[in-house]
């Protein structure tokens, strides 16, 4: 299993992330190719290496034209949705601003369509957020774990005057995350910082038994007494043992909702991220047909799926359960076929065999590009897997 360790020792920004992204190898152009394709006005990511207290780090800054714009979350998923990022980019992005949005609204005593964003609807704030989500799934991890987070004490200064540190929004945000003391003047965690944390990590605790492969440092615009530093540790963990944790089930069934009102309720689950989605046909009562809409979340994002479910479906009620889920360790893995390069993911199983599925996502980008028909793009991703596991095979008998 691949893991991804974030060691908060002084908090967390979007351009650290971003720069400890890169200088874990994640690759600035790609970075830049997808901040382009939002269409902001002359949006650069420039990095150079600094040092922090003695430490080298990466140092991001995000370069663009001053802009008087003030941007509501619609205007944001806007933006994200006509790029050129991949599903599961926009969706990741569209994960993080969800959960500024609800933070927001939560504070305001407002709703997620009517939060006005200030610093976070800023250019530098926007492409740190969809920064972060391209590096993250060019990273490919299966598990982020993330060290307690100090937010620093004092004041600071935001569109709606001057607040106690952590800012109104950061605290929202950092509901249900461990809070490491800090007597430091100053703000260690931003609410892009976060949201990022709230919304990637999958564990808090200590760094966990790992073979480290990579390490990236991304440094702070602000100096303190301490390195200004977000550390982040990629290994693999040899074990296939199934995992587990627990969940929320969330389910309804509806006998007057069209059909397409359940098709767009179930897109709006996917990007307030859902874990899964799934309807079923049914019989209800005076022999009517019917649909079982079913959505699978995590315990914190529960009462958000189901403001959702009561919002865009007719029903009055949901059940609502806490189950355990067994998952299998996976990888994002791409593989290479005659017409470009396909992703998928391995799953390994207890006994350390692996199995490789295709995103269909994926394959329909490459079937549309090539006008070939899906199923044979699916057959080459699947013969380009076997015959690197052949390949792997061959090279550890020698």
């Amino acid at each position: 299993m691949r893991i991804a360790y974030l060691d908060c020792a002084s908090g967390i920004s979007g351009d650290m992330m971003l720069g400890a992204l890169v200088d874990a190898g994640i690759d600035l152009s790609t970075l830049q190719a997808g901040i382009d394709s939002l269409g902001l006005p002359s949006c650069r990511l420039a990095v150079e290496e600094v040092k922090k207290r003695g430490f080298r780090a990466v140092q991001l800054t995000v370069e663009h034209e001053p802009e008087h714009a003030h941007r509501h979350l619609h205007h944001i998923v806007e933006i994200i949705e006509r790029s050129e990022l991949t599903d599961s980019q926009r969706g990741l992005a569209l994960q993080i601003f969800h959960k500024v949005a609800e933070a927001e609204a939560k504070v305001h005593g407002t709703t997620i369509e009517k939060v006005h964003f200030h610093e976070v609807g800023a250019v530098d704030s926007i492409a740190d957020i969809v920064g972060t989500a391209i590096g993250w799934d060019l990273l490919g991890v299966d598990r982020v774990v993330c060290s307690s987070v100090p937010t620093g004490t004092g004041f600071v200064n935001i569109a709606h005057g001057r607040c106690a540190i952590p800012a109104p929004a950061t605290g929202e945000l950092l509901r249900g995350v461990p809070i490491a003391a800090s007597e430091v003047q100053g703000e260690l965690t931003t609410p892009t910082g976060a949201a990022i944390v709230s919304t990637l990590v999958d564990e808090f605790g200590p760094l966990p038994a790992m073979e480290i492969s990579t390490i990236g440092y991304g440094a702070g615009q602000t100096d303190f007494e301490h390195p200004n530093l977000l550390r982040l540790l990629v290994g693999e963990t040899q074990d296939a043992k199934v995992g587990s944790d627990t969940i929320v089930l969330l389910e309804t069934n509806l006998d007057d909702t069209p059909g397409e009102m359940v098709g767009y309720c179930a897109e709006k689950l996917w990007e307030a991220g859902a874990l899964d989605v799934a309807t079923l046909a049914l019989q209800m009562k005076k022999g009517r047909p019917g649909i079982l809409l079913s959505v699978q979340c995590r315990p914190e994002d529960a009462e958000r799926m189901a403001q959702i479910l009561f919002r865009e479906t007719t029903t009055l009620g949901l059940r609502r359960s806490t189950v355990e889920r067994l998952t299998l360790a996976r990888r994002t893995e791409l593989v290479s076929t005659d017409w470009g390069e396909i992703e998928g993911v391995v799953a390994r199983l207890a006994d350390g065999t692996e199995r490789f599925s295709p995103e269909f996502a994926s394959c329909r980008e490459m079937a549309d590009r090539e006008v070939v028909p899906l199923m044979q793009a699916f057959a080459a991703a699947r013969q380009s897997w076997l015959a690197k596991g052949e390949s792997r095979k061959r090279k550890a008998e020698k």
